[in-house]
């Protein structure tokens, strides 16, 4: 499913979008998260999903926030399901998108 107005938004991070102050520790949120938090990984045909133990949710949501400014193309979605002990993070965007998050996010 197309959100309104997504294929006008060009596949392009917005470098000063996070705070100076704040893109140490968002660095160190990626790593975190994608290198050490992930239990699984999923390649889709227009991005990723992870799956993550439910004890990062808190840290999960402030990736997406900060991601979200810097990478306004990309949809985030988030699942934690009733009486899970994970939580599942797709996200997608149009033709490119995979690439885009395969570069800044995984550092394999």
């Amino acid at each position: 499913m197309t959100n309104a107005g997504e294929s006008s938004i060009p596949i392009a991070c917005v470098v000063d979008a996070i705070p100076p102050e704040q893109r140490d520790a968002h660095s160190a949120l990626v790593v975190t998260l994608f290198d050490q938090g992930a239990r699984e990984q999923r390649d889709l045909p227009d991005g990723y999903e992870f799956v993550f133990p439910v004890d990062l949710l808190e840290a999960i949501a402030d990736f997406v926030g900060n991601e979200r400014k810097c990478c306004p193309f990309v949809n985030f979605d988030l699942r934690v399901t009733a009486g899970s002990e994970r939580v599942i993070l797709r996200m997608t965007g149009p033709a490119g998108t995979r690439e885009v998050l395969h570069a800044e996010l995984l550092h394999t």
